[in-house]
C-alpha cells in the first residue's frame, strides 16, 4: 500500500485490512508477506508462534486475490492471516497441545473454529503456543518453551491462549482463535492488553470433544479491537450438527452495529468480586474507568454477585473434566506429563459420585442467584485478573497481597469464577500499571447476551483508545 510500510500494516484493525483488500488497495498476497515479515523480526524475541506453514499460507494468500479478481466473494474475513491455538487440531499442521506426548502429532482433521475461520476467508499462518493441555494461565511448555510478554520480555503473557495474545500484542497476526475453561481467552488478553471474549457456552461450537455435552470448555475469539472480535463472530458462531448444546441463533447477529445508546443501562461494578485479593495497582487502574462509564451514560453502582460456591464447583467440574479428558493416557505416559496436570487428573479419580451431584446442584443454584443478580443490573464489570504481569520464570502465582494460593489456578479466581455462572465475559483493554504492564476490564453480560458484552467493549475501547498503545517489541 503506498505510503504505508509493511511493519505498520501489521498493527492495523482486522476489519480495516478486509475493506484495504476487497477494495483492491492492498493484495492479500501483501497482507501475508508483511505478517510472515513480522513474525521473522519479533517471534524470536517472544515465541508466540510455534508452527508456521508460511508456504501454504502464501499459496492461500495468492488463490484469495486470485478469487478476488474473479469477483468471488471472500467472506468476511477476506485475507486476513490467523494463526490456531496448539489445542485446535488442524489438517495436516502438526498439533502438539503443548506436550511432548504429541510433539509429532499431525491431525487429520480439522476443529470446527477452524473450518469456520477457513470458509469465513481467513488464512492459516500457523499454531500458537499454549502450556501443556492448556493447564494453567502461564504459557510455558516442555515442547518450545515460554512465550513472553511484548510489553516486557521478562513477564508472562499468561494463558492458556498466551501464545495468540502475545502475537497479536506484537503484530504477528490480526486475529486468533482460542479456549477459556478457567479464563484462558480473558486473562492473556488482560496481560497483553488484547480482546478476548469468553462466549457462551454453544455459541461457538466445539469440535472433536470427549465431553460434547460440558458447558464449562468453550472456544472464541482474541483480536487487538472489540470490532474485530465481533467480526469474527460473524464468521465462527451457530449452530452445528456436532455439538449437540450449540446455540440456535446464527451468526449474522453479530455483524450488526456495535453502536447503542447507553443512557440509563445499569452496571455493577465489583472491584474485587466480593473480597478475592487484587494487587493494588490493579485496582488503581480500574477504578479510574467508573467515570468512563457514566460517561458513556451508564449508571453505575458498586454491587457483588453472591458467588460463594463458585469456587468448588469449579475445583471438582475442572478436574471431573481432566480425568475424562486424559485419564487413560496418564495410563501410558504419566513421566511425559507436568505435576499439575497429573495433579489435576488424580484430583478427578478421587471425586466420589456425591461429590460431582453436589458440584452440579450447587451449579444450578448459582446459575440462578447470577440470574436474579442480573435482573437488577445488564452488566457486571470486575477485574480480568488479580495480578499484573508476573516472572515468566515464575510456574504460577503463589500469593497475592499477602494471601496463599493453594494450588496453580487459585489466582484465576476472578476469571474462573465467571465461568461457572455461565455468563459470556469480554476482557477489553483498560490501561497500564506505572511501569507499563497491561491491566483489561471484565465486562460480564446477562445470559447468552455476548452480543451486549461487546458493545459495551466497543463503546469503553472507542472512549479510551488503549487498544492503540503498541508494545516494546513490535
Amino acid at each position: 500500500m503506498p505510503g504505508m510500510e509493511s511493519k505498520d500494516l501489521c498493527f492495523l484493525p482486522g476489519n480495516e485490512l478486509v475493506r484495504l483488500i476487497r477494495g483492491g488497495e492492498v493484495s492479500a498476497l501483501e497482507v501475508m508477506q508483511a505478517h510472515l515479515e513480522q513474525i521473522a523480526r519479533v517471534n524470536g524475541q517472544v515465541n508466540a508462534i510455534v508452527t508456521l506453514v508460511a508456504d501454504r499460507a502464501l499459496d492461500a494468500a495468492r488463490d484469495c486475490d486470485v478469487r478476488l479478481g474473479r469477483g468471488e466473494d471472500c467472506g468476511p474475513l477476506c485475507g486476513l492471516p490467523v494463526a490456531h491455538k496448539d489445542l485446535a487440531v488442524t489438517k495436516g499442521i502438526r498439533t502438539t497441545f503443548g506436550s511432548p506426548i504429541f510433539a509429532d502429532f499431525v491431525p487429520e482433521e480439522d476443529a470446527v473454529i477452524v473450518e469456520r475461520l477457513r470458509n469465513g476467508g481467513a488464512l492459516t499462518i500457523g499454531k500458537t503456543n499454549t502450556p501443556e493441555f492448556g493447564a494453567g494461565s502461564q504459557t510455558f511448555n516442555a515442547v518450545f518453551g515460554a512465550t513472553r510478554n511484548p510489553y516486557d520480555l521478562q513477564k508472562t503473557c499468561g494463558g492458556s491462549s498466551g501464545g495468540a495474545a502475545a502475537a497479536l500484542a506484537s503484530g504477528m497476526i490480526p486475529i486468533a482463535d482460542g479456549s477459556d475453561f478457567g479464563g484462558s481467552l480473558r486473562n492473556p488478553a488482560s496481560l497483553c492488553n488484547v480482546v478476548g471474549l469468553r462466549p457462551s457456552g454453544g455459541r461457538v461450537p466445539t469440535w472433536p470433544t470427549q465431553s460434547a455435552w460440558f458447558s464449562l470448555p468453550v472456544v472464541g475469539p482474541m483480536a487487538r479491537t472489540v470490532s474485530d472480535v465481533a467480526l469474527m463472530m460473524s464468521a465462527i458462531a451457530g449452530p452445528d450438527p456436532r455439538s449437540p448444546i450449540s446455540i440456535e441463533q446464527p451468526a449474522s447477529l453479530f455483524s450488526k452495529p456495535l453502536e447503542r445508546n447507553w443512557k440509563g443501562t445499569r452496571i455493577a461494578w465489583s472491584p474485587s468480586l466480593g473480597g478475592l485479593p487484587v494487587e493494588a495497582e490493579v485496582t488503581r487502574v480500574l477504578e479510574a474507568h467508573q467515570r468512563v462509564l457514566e460517561d458513556l451514560g451508564c449508571i453505575v453502582e458498586e454491587a457483588d454477585p453472591e458467588l460463594r460456591e463458585a469456587d468448588e464447583i469449579f475445583q471438582v467440574l475442572r478436574a471431573w473434566n481432566f480425568e475424562l479428558s486424559y485419564g487413560e493416557l496418564l495410563k501410558s505416559a504419566r513421566q511425559q506429563m507436568k505435576d499439575t496436570v497429573v495433579w489435576n487428573i488424580e484430583k478427578g479419580m478421587r471425586l466420589s459420585g456425591p461429590e460431582v451431584t453436589a458440584a452440579e446442584r450447587a451449579r444450578t443454584r448459582l446459575f440462578h442467584r447470577m440470574r436474579e443478580f442480573m435482573d437488577n443490573y445488564d452488566f457486571l464489570v470486575a477485574p480480568v485478573v488479580q495480578v499484573l504481569p508476573f516472572d515468566v520464570n515464575q510456574p504460577y502465582v503463589t500469593e497475592i497481597n499477602g494471601q496463599s494460593m493453594g494450588t496453580y489456578i487459585d489466582w484465576m479466581k476472578s476469571c474462573y469464577w465467571i465461568s461457572v455462572t455461565g455468563q459470556p465475559a469480554l476482557s477489553v483493554p483498560s490501561g497500564f500499571s506505572a511501569d507499563g504492564l497491561p491491566v483489561g476490564m471484565q465486562i460480564v453480560g446477562r445470559y447468552r447476551d455476548d452480543f451486549g458484552v461487546l458493545q459495551l467493549g466497543h463503546a469503553f475501547e472507542q472512549a479510551t483508545g488503549y487498544w492503540k498503545q503498541r508494545p516494546a517489541v513490535s
